[in-house]
């Protein structure tokens, strides 16, 4: 399992309420109540710290992005997606002799269906 915490800077987010305000197509994405848990961002920080830290495992990380800048965001997180799955070196599974055999009979009656 990997858990991605996406840290947007007080500053970025400023940016991104103002632009969601500004431009029509995006007033949807911006509740006022939004704007007024700001007045809590350093409350909320040491929240996600703490939570970060009493759930991070070694077998379930948490990679904390920086998210000020969405390409490079998305970037990091594809990186630790494909260094995941190389780590663990997924295949298809393969079928046992029996399951091969119930494949064989599937094929068989479907190819002997009437159109």
């Amino acid at each position: 399992m990997l858990k991605f915490f996406l840290h947007l800077s007080r500053e970025e987010q400023r940016e991104r309420f103002l632009s969601r305000i500004d431009r029509p197509e995006k007033n949807w994405k911006l509740d006022a109540s939004d704007v007024a848990e700001r007045r809590h961002w350093d409350a909320y920080q040491q929240a996600y710290e703490a939570a970060i830290r009493a759930t991070a495992a070694p077998h379930a990380p948490w990679y904390v992005v920086p998210a000020d800048r969405k390409w490079l965001t998305r970037l990091l997180v594809v990186e630790a997606v494909v260094e995941a799955l190389e780590a663990i070196d997924p295949h298809y599974p393969r079928l046992d002799a029996e399951g091969l055999a119930r494949l064989h009979a599937a094929r068989t009656a479907l190819r002997n269906e009437a159109d």
